[in-house]
C-alpha cells in the first residue's frame, strides 16, 4: 500500500488515476521546463510554444544525459548532449548525428505521458492507455471567484500517511483546537464520527456533541485516492474559502502536497492556467523545526513524526480509527482491481465523465450550512 514506484501493487493503482504534478505557472517563456520526481519516477515537464505540455523521462534514452538540461524548441524537448529530440508522444522527431534517421523518425523510442492543465494545475496520467477521464473538481472548473494555489516544501514521509489523516477527524480537536478555533464552539471533546463510502471515495461526517456547536456537523470527502476536498470561512468569516488538497507521491519517502483554493464570487471571472496566482509555504522554521502555529505544519509534525514509513504492525488502534480501517481497506480493494485488470473506484471514460462534479461539502460549525452554488463553470 505504500508503495508507489513502476510494477509496484500500489504503484500500479495509483497509475490508473491523473496525478498533479506542478502549477501552471512554475513554466514560463523563460523557464519553459522543470525537473521533477512522481511516483517514484525522475520526470521533466516542459511548455511547448503553442501553450501544450509534455511529460518525459528525465534521461535521454539514447546516451541517458539528463533533458532537464535541454532546450525546448517547438512543442519538443532537445537532449543537451548530442541534439535527439523528442515531441510530447515520445517519438523522435530528430537525430542530428545520425546519417539515416527514417529507422527512428516518428517512432516511440522514449518514456513519455499525457498533460493536461485543469484551474492551474497540470495533471499527468502514467498508467496503461487509454487515459481516463480528468476528473473536473468543482473547485478546479468552477468559473466565477478567486483561485490560487499553494505549495508546500517536501514531506520527508510516505503519501499514505497524509492521506489516513483525511479520516481521523478526532485529531481535529487535540492539534488543531485554537488554531481552528474550535475553542470558541466546543467547550470538551464529544464528537460522532461517520465515514460512508460513495461514488468517488469517503464522505467524513463529524457531529459536534458539545458547546455551541451542539448537533452542528461538517462533512468533506476523501477523493480516492489522494484528494481531500475541504471548506472553511475566510479570515474576514464573510465568504466561503473552498480547498482542494493534494498528497502527491513523490517516491515511496517523500510527499508534494499542493492545495487549489478558490473563493466563490459572482462579479470576479475566474482564472486558470499560468494566470493562477502561486505562492509557497514552509511548514519548518530557522532550525528545521515545525512552525506549530499553523495548521498544515500542525499536520506536517504528525505525519513526518510517525516515520518516513509508518510502521503499522506496532500501532495500536481504537474506535475512533475507523476511517483509517475503512480507507486502508479502501486502497487494499482498489489495489487486487487493477491487478485482476478492473477499473478502480472513481475512474471514468473520457467520453463518460461529467462537466463539472460538485460535491456535497458543509461545515454547520462555522456557520456553512448548505453546499454552495458556484455560477459557470470555467
Amino acid at each position: 500500500m505504500t508503495q508507489v514506484g513502476p510494477g509496484t501493487p500500489g504503484g500500479e493503482m495509483l497509475r490508473r488515476y491523473w496525478q498533479p504534478i506542478a502549477a501552471a505557472s512554475e513554466l514560463s517563456d523563460e523557464k519553459p521546463m522543470m525537473k521533477l520526481r512522481i511516483l517514484g519516477e525522475d520526470l521533466v515537464v516542459f511548455r511547448g510554444e503553442d501553450g501544450s505540455y509534455g511529460l518525459v523521462a528525465e534521461q535521454c534514452p539514447h546516451r541517458f544525459a539528463s533533458l532537464a538540461y535541454g532546450r525546448v524548441e517547438g512543442n519538443c524537448i532537445r537532449c543537451p548532449y548530442h541534439g535527439w529530440m523528442f515531441d510530447t508522444e515520445g517519438r523522435c522527431a530528430e537525430m542530428p548525428a545520425e546519417p539515416n534517421t527514417k529507422a527512428f523518425a516518428d517512432t516511440k523510442v522514449h518514456t513519455a505521458y499525457p498533460v493536461q492543465m485543469l484551474g492551474g494545475l497540470l495533471f499527468a496520467y502514467m498508467g496503461p492507455a487509454p487515459a481516463p477521464a480528468l476528473p473536473r473538481w468543482d473547485v478546479l472548473a468552477w468559473g466565477h471567484g478567486r483561485r490560487w494555489i499553494r505549495k508546500f516544501v517536501m514531506l520527508d514521509c510516505n503519501w499514505l500517511q497524509a492521506m489516513e489523516n483525511s479520516v481521523d477527524p478526532s485529531h481535529l480537536y487535540w492539534l488543531h483546537g485554537s488554531s481552528a478555533h474550535l475553542a470558541k464552539v466546543m467547550d470538551h471533546y464529544a464528537e460522532q464520527h461517520d465515514f460512508i463510502p460513495f461514488e468517488y471515495g469517503i464522505m467524513k461526517r463529524r457531529t459536534t456533541n458539545a458547546g455551541k456547536a451542539k448537533g452542528k456537523i461538517d462533512q468533506h470527502p476523501l477523493l480516492f485516492p489522494n484528494i481531500l476536498r475541504h471548506v472553511a470561512k475566510t479570515k474576514d468569516g464573510k465568504r466561503r474559502r473552498h480547498n482542494l488538497q493534494c498528497r502527491i507521491p513523490v517516491d515511496d519517502t517523500h510527499t508534494q502536497i499542493i492545495i487549489c483554493n478558490f473563493e466563490p464570487d459572482p462579479d470576479v471571472a475566474a482564472v486558470t492556467g499560468a494566470d493562477v496566482p502561486l505562492e509557497h509555504f514552509n511548514f519548518r522554521d530557522g532550525k528545521g523545526g515545525f512552525r506549530m502555529d499553523e495548521v498544515p505544519a500542525q499536520d506536517a509534525m504528525a505525519w513526518e513524526t510517525q516515520g518516513a514509513i509508518m510502521d503499522r504492525t506496532r500501532e495500536r488502534l481504537g474506535s475512533a480509527d475507523k476511517g483509517l480501517v475503512a480507507y486502508r481497506r479502501m486502497v487494499k480493494e482498489q489495489i487486487e482491481t487493477v491487478q485482476k485488470g478492473g477499473t478502480p473506484l472513481g475512474v471514468m471514460a473520457a467520453d463518460k465523465a461529467p462537466s463539472i462534479i460538485e460535491l456535497e461539502v458543509i461545515n454547520e460549525r462555522i456557520g456553512l450550512e448548505q453546499p454552495e452554488q458556484v455560477r459557470g463553470a470555467a
